[in-house]
């Protein structure tokens, strides 16, 4: 079973030291960034920085977030490293709008896409943002969309938003969405809530912007020992079984046997992979 990144790390461009310990953090995915972790006057460099070493390489092992499309460094960006062989896909801030990917497609010939959606305008675009060619995977720029909208909270405050990202991402097809950063990076606790925040709403992962959240935000997308065991005891149940069946004194129908058995797939393929087998986690 292949599974989506839970975790998704940000590493900065001008800094190839961290590339690779930045996938020895355990994340599912790291993101190499050209946009906010990178002054004006390093994009360039930062830019030649992510070519040199990600040409070296012979599989794709990081994604690129390249800067948006209305700077001077974009068209530059992913045309210098799209088609590279270690660069596994593009990530777009500020997306707004399906054709804002087409230029990218057309050069990243078939890698999957990622948007991050991080303003106003792109949440009353999204039914037609989740259309882009080649987009595998939204993610929520919490911290962005709140200065862009004048909302001062990211929890309920923000939280309709969540619901709309999800639903958009649900009816077309896309992996399920990524939540955005917790700023604070003391305090376990609060991310390990805002992780599972995210997740009941129907997020898929998290973004992460120093590898000690990583851990953390694996384990909150994982299910349960009380899911697991309840989804072990529906299936037990509905083994051989004809006619109407209760687990835990409640009817099961069709969609919770659905729901028991994807949740033991996506147990027992994270923990695989947490194990370091040959689970694959694919890149959107």
């Amino acid at each position: 079973m292949t599974i989506a990144a839970r975790s998704i790390l940000f590493v900065p461009g001008d800094r190839a030291e961290r590339f690779e310990k930045a996938r020895a953090s355990g994340a599912d995915m790291v993101v190499i960034d050209l946009e906010d972790a990178v002054l004006p006057d390093r994009k360039v460099a930062a830019r030649d920085t992510i070519h040199d070493a990600l040409a070296a390489l012979t599989e794709p092992r990081f994604f690129v977030r390249v800067n948006s499309l209305d700077t001077e460094w974009h068209a530059d960006d992913v045309r210098a490293l799209a088609a590279l062989p270690g660069v596994a896909g593009l990530m777009l801030p500020k997306a707004e709008r399906a054709s804002d990917f087409i230029a990218m497609h057309e050069v990243a010939s078939g890698k999957p896409l990622h948007a991050l959606v991080e303003t106003v305008a792109a949440i009353l675009n999204l039914a037609d943002l989740v259309t882009a060619p080649g987009l595998a995977r939204l993610s929520f720029g919490t911290v962005d969309f709140q200065a862009d909208a004048g909302i001062d909270g990211d929890g309920a405050e923000i939280d309709h938003v969540r619901t709309q990202i999800v639903l958009h991402s649900r009816s077309a097809s896309l992996a399920a969405p990524v939540d955005g950063v917790s700023t604070n990076l003391t305090d376990d606790a609060a991310l390990a809530r805002d992780t599972d925040h995210a997740r009941r709403f129907g997020f898929g992962g998290k973004l992460c912007v120093h590898p000690r959240q990583v851990g953390i935000v694996n384990m909150a997308f994982l299910p349960s020992e009380a899911d697991v065991a309840w989804a072990g005891r529906v299936l037990a149940a509905i083994d051989g079984a004809f006619g109407a069946v209760a687990v835990d004194g409640k009817l099961i129908d069709k969609p919770v046997i659905d729901r028991a058995r994807r949740l033991l797939e996506t147990h027992a393929a994270h923990t695989e992979h947490d194990a370091g087998t040959a689970v694959s986690v694919p890149v959107h």
